[in-house]
């Protein structure tokens, strides 16, 4: 029976865990289709991806001879079959049992929706940051940023852009955003609102799609019942200064394309100085860790 679901995986050095990854997905009862977009991975990850999974016939793999990003990589790789729902799905992501069927399942009862997103979890079942989220605005992201979301549990009307910080909910809501890490999209929708915008390095492509399709009238869905494990930053470590450039360049890009012209001249230099004063002292912790 053909499957309505192609899982795509952008691969950028990830290691052994992709192979984790890949299994978590062939798991599955109804078996998906799967590609696997590799950019130019120099770890050996291809290697061990191509000896598990090529000879399997629902296992699509493409080698990129350069690293086209991200964006590019998931545009490239959804032009492949004509399921009816696409999971993007990060290599250091593991479907944990059910996962995808409950997506499936929600999207299929809800007309409206567009995208559903898992309950993203550690290895200890902790919900993890970003799991479920408000589109950042400059208000949200100077609450997250300075620590004064925190006053949202004595005062509701302050919150911050990280739902995780006050408590999820335990069934199936309507949400702004998901993680971009695990994405259950309908391919029509995905199709027509351009798929992911290419300008994004890494970062903030997953809420720039989020958005898009809100404003095309659909809504997200964020649903708890299904879990999956993310093990996070696993391709990032090869190259920690760019990715956490690539993320800020990300939130400079969404400001820009969708709410500064909303605000007056200062008040958007404000937020783009802000943004790259967030680079600066956050540096040192990325410098520390890696």
């Amino acid at each position: 029976m053909e499957s309505s679901i192609r899982v795509i995986i952008v691969n950028y050095n990830a290691g052994e865990i992709i192979t984790r990854c890949v299994q978590s997905v062939l798991a599955v009862e109804e078996t998906p289709e799967i590609t696997i977009y590799d950019n130019a991975s120099s770890d050996g990850s291809m290697s061990l991806v191509t000896s598990f999974f090529s000879h399997l016939e629902n296992v699509e793999i493409i080698q990129g001879s350069e690293n086209i990003g991200f964006s590019r990589a998931i545009n490239a790789a959804a032009k492949s079959g004509n399921e009816e729902y696409l999971l993007f799905l990060n290599p250091d992501c593991e479907l944990l049992p059910g996962a995808l069927e409950h997506l499936k399942q929600e999207l299929e009862k809800d007309s409206g929706a567009a995208l559903a997103g898992p309950l993203m979890v550690d290895s200890l079942g902790v919900a993890q940051k970003g799991t479920l989220r408000f589109f950042p605005d400059p208000w949200k992201s100077f609450l997250t940023f300075s620590g004064l979301w925190r006053l949202g549990r004595r005062f509701p009307s302050i919150k911050g852009v990280d739902l995780h910080q006050s408590g999820l909910p335990d069934s199936t809501t309507e949400a702004e955003a998901v993680s971009g890490a695990c994405m259950l999209v309908r391919r029509k929708q995905f199709i027509e609102t351009g798929g992911m915008d290419e300008g994004y390095g890494l970062h903030c492509e997953d809420l720039d799609l989020m958005y898009r399709l809100r404003l095309q009238g659909y809504h997200c869905l964020f649903v708890p019942v299904a879990r999956v494990f993310h093990q996070q930053g696993v391709s990032s470590r090869s190259r920690p200064l760019w990715v956490h450039r690539q993320k800020h360049l990300g939130m400079q890009r969404f400001f820009q394309k969708f709410q500064a012209g909303r605000y007056s001249f200062p008040v958007r230099w404000l937020v783009i100085a802000g943004i790259w004063l967030r680079y600066a002292v956050t540096l040192p912790w990325v410098l520390v860790r890696n």
